[in-house]
């Protein structure tokens, strides 16, 4: 971002403790229970710093200043947007504010952050083992910051219990262990607890917006304005200026055409700990924004708010539509999933039986959440261009060994995708070999000598296209040697179901196998040809991808206590091709628990001296199994065309679409208390307030 105010952040704390859970010193013994005891003899002369955890007071005059180099606390400031909002605000017929607030969150995977650092001063070899879903990106950091040589560093991420974009970045624990395993000679571990996870792992979302959406009386949107503030917390993470900016701004319209857009955004440093990616990172905000506006828009008015929807929907498209910010959704065809979602749920009796259970005192309502969102992170071209200092391509090295088995190398760290399932899939029905032939090998930065790594639903997007292209090398090798052992033309040679033949002879085929032992030992190889069989690709894709959808969530809330229980949930997506459906909807119904944890439970919450109030399970809520329904799921299919594959990326969607979907119901169930707003999460105690009229 333009002007950001990079401020030092150290891996210890120097003169000053800007939050709760800034480290401020290391204690290194030979067993937890000595490091523990020793870590209550470290004395620290604090004096004690007024805090600042509001961040619209934050930067207001007076207000205690995290960092001299940020004055007000401003962190960045940024615009984006299209058309003229001015104009289509002056002749709009109809004119709608609304404050939301996204509130903060706490990521919460079932896994923590672990780091073991073990340094061989014969070889000047420095590995670490750490749970991150961006290994040579650490190894990279790592080198930089430590001054160790980066092609002595070897990172391993061994298979990750969760990560949701909390662990994207390099931290200061891995910092700390690799240099005390330098200087000791002795290997270091260190392993975070729940409440360290709470209070210094990164959290999420945290965004106020002041909103504004305009048009006409006929349901018409003309114009949508946006100014937020996003908290980044006390430094920033490594991504953080991003998520409001770039993942917020860039698609606040939707998949609406909404041709003037004016969005500011405002990132301010606060007495709390960092904020950066959570799983969605900046489009379950934007999506909550136009969302939310939209059923303000429709009360407004007296339409529904699917009619509204549906109104404004952008026409079907297969190749590329611009939008006002400027980016390009790839293909996108919307109202079918809209109507699939309306008939799963019965749009129509349900509103029949909401207006009998309110005759009864039961208060029904049900909430939509019509999404677009951007994915298959990401073109380089475009990530320099907004300031990414990193490549957003993915590698994928295939290696035929001489037996037929073969070997799968992706730079698409796993954090419980399901990666070595869908990427042996895909590998298989390219070379037509069976699954249990191929090995998938990731997370190890001595093993796979490229990579990017796991985040923004860019896995098999881009990861699976490079596996892709170095399939597509392979067999065109392997039709070489073919031709050469079947005393044919390549050109004449049928590659089909794992065999390969000359055309119209299928009788003489070759198998795979045979194949792959000739490329290695064949007496006699093709002119041109080098023994072995085995191609590397980088895939950089030509655009993001752009997954689309409605959710739809059916609530009852209790008129006495404001308790609010989710009936019914329902997700219609459209994520391009697919290669699992099982492992996608895994996927869509993970994220639509995290996204339903929002909106009825979930908030992270600090008192004015920057004290963590919920720093543990037992006062941040998170969802359990008796808290969700059954999730009905659907899908619809629009290929994408910016990859071979046609995919389009599915980590993310559920929460983006969930939180909104069901805050619209809760809205909606509390229209006979003449309730037009709420902001999450939506407990029984702020329910039952607004019931009450407070």
């Amino acid at each position: 971002v333009p002007d950001t105010k990079e401020v030092p952040h150290p891996p210890l704390a120097v003169d000053k403790v800007r939050y709760t859970g800034d480290a401020v010193a290391a204690v290194i013994a030979d067993s937890p229970a000595a490091a523990a005891d020793a870590a209550l003899l470290v004395e620290v002369d604090y004096e004690e710093l007024d805090a600042v955890v509001d961040m619209e007071k934050a930067i207001q005059d007076g207000q205690p200043q995290l960092h001299d180099d940020a004055p007000n606390n401003i962190a960045f400031e940024w615009e984006v947007g299209g058309g003229d909002f001015a104009a289509a605000a002056s002749s709009a017929q109809v004119k709608v504010t609304e404050r939301i607030v996204n509130q903060r969150l706490i990521p919460n995977s079932m896994e923590g952050r672990a780091v073991i650092a073990d340094f061989n001063p014969g070889t000047n070899q420095l590995t670490m083992w750490t749970s991150s879903q961006i290994p040579h990106l650490v190894r990279l950091l790592l080198a930089l910051v430590t001054g160790h040589p980066e092609h002595q560093i070897r990172v391993i991420s061994p298979d990750v219990g969760g990560g949701f974009g909390s662990k994207l970045y390099l931290y200061a624990e891995e910092v700390i262990a690799s240099i005390a395993a330098k200087r000791l000679g002795k290997p270091i571990k260190w392993i975070e607890g729940r409440q360290e996870n709470y209070l210094a792992t990164t959290h999420g979302r945290d965004h106020i917006c002041e909103a504004e959406i305009v048009g006409n009386s006929d349901g018409t949107i003309t114009g949508l304005r946006v100014d937020v503030k996003a908290n980044m917390g006390s430094y920033l993470s490594t991504f953080a200026p991003a998520i409001p900016t770039y993942l917020f701004g860039l698609i606040l319209v939707g998949p609406y055409t909404i041709d003037n857009l004016q969005c500011s955004v405002t990132g301010v440093f606060t007495s709390t700990t960092p904020v950066d990616a959570y799983r969605g990172a900046g489009r379950p905000e934007a999506t909550y924004v136009i969302e939310r506006m939209l059923d303000r828009f429709a009360l407004e008015i007296g339409m529904d708010p699917v009619e509204v929807r549906r109104k404004n929907l952008i026409p079907p498209f297969e190749d590329g539509h611009t939008i006002a910010t400027g980016v390009t959704y790839d293909s996108g065809n919307y109202e079918p999933a809209l109507d699939k979602a309306l008939e799963m749920v019965g749009y129509e009796d349900f509103r029949k039986e909401q207006a009998e259970a309110r005759e009864q005192g039961r208060y029904l309502g049900i909430g939509l959440s019509t999404y677009v969102e951007i994915c298959g992170m990401a073109p380089s071209a475009v990530a320099y261009t907004l300031g990414a200092r990193a490549p957003t391509w993915e590698s994928a090295l295939v290696r035929v060994h001489p037996t037929g088995k073969v070997t799968v190398y992706t730079g698409a760290a796993s954090t419980g995708q399901g990666h070595d399932t869908t990427f042996a899939q895909l590998t298989s029905a390219e070379l037509g070999i069976p699954v249990e032939d191929i090995e998938i090998i990731h997370g190890d930065t001595d093993k796979v000598q490229m990579g990017v790594g796991t985040f923004g639903s860019r896995s098999v997007v881009v990861g699976g296209s490079a596996i892709r292209m170095s399939t597509d090398k392979i067999k065109e090798k392997a039709k070489r040697v073919a031709a050469n052992l079947l005393e044919a033309a390549p050109e004449d040679v049928v590659y089909e179901n794992g065999q390969m033949f000359v055309q119209g002879a299928p009788a003489e085929a070759k198998t795979f196998a045979e194949i792959a032992l000739a490329a290695h030992w064949y007496e006699s190889m093709p002119e041109g040809i080098e023994p072995g069989l085995e191609a590397t690709s980088v895939f950089d894709p030509s655009n993001f991808t752009w997954p689309f959808g409605t959710h739809i969530a059916v609530v009852e809330v209790d008129g006495e206590t404001g308790d609010t229980k989710l009936l019914r949930y329902i997700a219609v997506d459209d994520f391009g091709n697919i290669i699992n459906p099982m492992i996608v909807e895994g996927m869509v119904q993970g994220g639509v628990v995290q996204g339903v944890g929002q909106a009825l439970q979930e908030e992270a919450v600090y008192d004015d001296n920057g004290q963590l109030i919920t720093g543990s399970m037992a006062d941040y809520a998170v969802p359990n199994a008796t808290d969700v329904p059954n999730i009905e799921t659907a899908l619809t299919v629009t290929p994408s065309p910016t990859n071979s594959l046609g995919v389009k990326g599915a980590g993310e969607a559920g929460t983006i679409a969930a939180s909104p979907a069901v805050i619209n119901a809760v809205v909606d169930a509390l229209a006979p208390f003449g309730v037009k707003h709420m902001n999450m999460p939506a407990k029984a105690e702020n329910v039952w307030r607004l019931i009450n009229g407070g």
